[in-house]
């Protein structure tokens, strides 16, 4: 009795891991993957790292162009004056008050008007696409548009408005307020408002789109009113996206100039950061001050970043966990 056997093929020859190979040639495998990025890489170096380390010298230097013999090291002296002197602490402060209730404001009245559409009705796509036009026009476009077609007091249309209201009442003598007189901030807040409110409502919207469905038609058949389920249903699903929105828009708004640049031309209280150190820099030509504000708006903002990136990442883990 034979017994055949199946001849066993020859099985290809496979190289070492690359935990096997040679340290040489593993870093040399490192290096072909990394080659195509370097010339990104050091463009992105020259173009921001090093204005960003010239802008940190100067920042502890004692420089004035109308004084250039007296240029010398000011250890931290800048800084010092950035926090202590009145005009500069007032500005730091007006960078706060405008970022904290442009952010605010346009994410509640993002959420309201995501809650809108996420609504069926007719139109809803023309609607959406109207409403997310303040966002797209140029910001100094935006800012003009808001100091000579909407505040100005000879032909703007809020003094437009007052005088047709006060014609329906037969009054001769119509008020003229100066709005960019009598509040000048919260005019700058409102033109920040009116473009920032769609990015928030574009952010927040995503967020509601997201929305299990099947919790909320349970939540439904269990007798929970709309009240109910946007208070525990959707408002605990959207704080992530609401913390995000809240960052990138803080990312940006405190980084402002055009509107406070065009509108009061930082007059009358108005004058953030940013626009104090291009006074400071154009008008006063004191580069060690403003190299100062400038490394303080950096700081800021990479504080700020931080906070948005670990957001995301955790929606990004939340997401890949379901």
């Amino acid at each position: 009795m034979s017994t055949s056997s199946t001849p066993t093929r020859p099985q290809p020859h496979v190289g070492p891991s690359l935990a096997q190979r040679p340290a040489s040639a593993r870093r040399a495998a490192d290096w072909a993957r990394r080659a195509p990025l370097m010339p990104a890489l050091v463009f992105t170096i020259v173009v921001t790292q090093l204005p960003f380390v010239a802008t940190l010298v100067i920042s502890f230097m004692d420089w004035n162009a109308f004084h250039p013999e007296d240029r010398g090291f000011a250890g931290f002296g800048n800084y010092a004056r950035v926090f202590t002197d009145a005009s500069l602490r007032s500005s730091v402060w007006s960078t706060v008050v405008i970022t904290v209730t442009v952010v605010l404001v346009s994410l509640v009245l993002g959420m309201l008007i995501a809650l809108l559409l996420d609504r069926r009705f007719a139109g809803r796509g023309i609607v959406r696409t109207m409403m997310i036009a303040p966002f797209l026009v140029v910001p100094i476009a935006a800012a003009l548009l808001w100091k000579h077609a909407l505040f100005n007091p000879s032909y703007g249309l809020f003094n437009g408005l007052l005088n047709a209201l006060w014609g329906l009442f037969g009054s001769d003598n119509p008020p003229q307020p100066d709005w960019l007189t009598l509040a000048p901030k919260v005019a700058i807040e409102a033109a920040l408002i009116w473009q920032w409110t769609p990015f928030m409502m574009l952010i927040l919207l995503a967020g509601l789109q997201s929305k299990p469905a099947d919790a909320v038609e349970a939540a439904r058949m269990d007798g929970a009113n709309s009240w109910q389920i946007f208070r525990y249903l959707t408002l605990p699903h959207l704080r992530q996206y609401l913390e995000l929105g809240g960052l990138l828009g803080a990312i940006y708004i405190v980084q402002n100039f055009d509107a406070v640049f065009t509108i009061t031309a930082g007059s009358l209280g108005t004058a953030n950061l940013p626009y104090t150190i291009y006074q400071t820099f154009f008008s006063a030509q004191d580069y060690g001050l403003a190299s100062a504000m400038g490394v303080v708006v950096v700081i800021a903002t990479i504080v700020i970043a931080t906070f948005a990136l670990r957001t995301v990442s955790s929606m990004f883990n939340q997401e890949a966990g379901r």
